[in-house]
């Protein structure tokens, strides 16, 4: 018979549980929407046997998937219970709370030491682990908002930020538009095509690799509040300034990985290449190419984030009355803070999914690579 496994995170959820149960209730006196006791009462005995199921000698996925359930259930309780009750919650309400994440944890430490058999199962885990990580960041931040009473004006909640999404999805997708669809990716497409075609012109020719390589090191080191007014003085208002600072931002960061790693590639390799009668281009598309795509998809990465935050500081500086910056910087000066954390939110969702395809495609191109193989 399997034994039982020692789990801190379900012995520090009992003992946080055990604090609150002797310092109830939930919600301090006056609370405008009372918690009901039988309510408390099975959301505590729910967290009490998750803690025990966590010693359970039972296969790793079973245990993994009871506290997945119960402990977002039991968090989804707590956080409907301090709804309406804003700046009321006592010190069990954060210790209950706490216990769930304590969980939380201890299914994300069992879900990581399970060894999937098939790539299915390994692309689901890869996903749900960063997912629950996510999903508590906001739980936590909910709980902390609404529990202690924050202002909204100075931290809105997660909800919050959600229901002003879901109702202004056409504004948000006028400025996504705007911003992503025409500066970023147009910046992004010429930066990198431009910083990858300098890169291999100055790979044949030396005068122009030993020049170039010191100004991009000044010019990556160039603010954005200093360029982007003057692109927008040169370009006018409207997405093309943007599209130029963002071209400005990607192509130096692509020109010196991409020369850096067409000098990845060994010379017992070129040696080789020189043995078939390879001529320059023969070697570069063959051998030099292939190996610097490490280095070239590191590129596209970091200038996937540094496109979208080009373009959207460039939009603070002038712009037309669309646009994720515009939107930004108009909405604080009303004190809108949700439909500016509703644009923060947009914004990184769609920056996320973005580096996600370029990863994608770099592990489909360099799967020989050892970095990729090891994953």
């Amino acid at each position: 018979m399997k034994k039982m496994s020692f789990s801190w995170q379900g012995v520090l959820a009992l003992v946080l549980t055990a604090i609150a149960i002797i310092t109830l209730p939930l919600m301090a006196e006056g609370a405008p929407d009372p918690v009901s006791p039988l309510t408390v009462g099975l959301t505590i005995a729910l967290i009490v046997a998750l803690a025990f199921v966590s010693f359970a000698p039972l296969p790793k996925p079973y245990i993994a998937a009871v506290l997945l359930v119960g402990a977002h259930w039991a968090a989804w309780v707590l956080l409907a219970d301090v709804t309406g009750n804003e700046g009321l919650a006592t010190r069990s309400f954060f210790l209950l709370m706490a216990a769930c994440w304590l969980l939380a944890w201890r299914c994300v430490t069992e879900l990581s030491a399970m060894t999937p058999g098939s790539s299915f199962s390994r692309t689901f885990l890869r996903l749900l682990i960063p997912a629950i990580f996510g999903a508590w960041i906001l739980i936590i931040w909910e709980a902390l908002t609404r529990g202690a009473g924050i202002p909204f004006v100075l931290l809105p909640p997660p909800s919050a930020i959600g229901v002003r999404i879901a109702g202004s999805l056409p504004i948000l997708a006028d400025d996504v538009r705007q911003t992503i669809f025409k500066a970023v990716f147009a910046g992004y497409i010429i930066g990198c095509g431009a910083g990858f075609a300098v890169a291999i012109l100055a790979d044949r020719v030396a005068f122009l690799r030993r020049g170039l390589l010191p100004i991009g090191n000044m010019v990556s080191a160039l603010p954005i509040i200093g360029v982007a007014p003057i692109m927008v003085m040169w370009f006018g208002f409207d997405w093309q300034s943007k599209a130029a600072v963002v071209i400005i931002m990607t192509f130096f960061p692509m020109l010196v990985n991409t020369v850096a790693g067409l000098a990845a590639s060994g010379p017992m390799e070129r040696d080789l290449m020189q043995t078939y009668a390879s001529n320059y281009w023969q070697t570069l598309l063959k051998l030099r190419l292939p190996a610097a795509m490490p280095f070239i998809f590191n590129a596209l990465k970091i200038n996937s984030t540094l496109a979208l935050i080009g373009a959207i500081v460039a939009e603070f500086f002038g712009t037309p009355i669309v646009g994720m910056g515009f939107r930004i910087s108009t909405e604080i000066g009303r004190m809108n803070v949700d439909m500016v954390w509703a644009e923060i939110a947009v914004a990184a969702l769609v920056g996320s999914i973005f580096y996600g395809v370029v990863a994608l495609a770099e592990r489909a191109v360099t799967f020989w690579h050892p970095s990729i193989r090891g994953g």
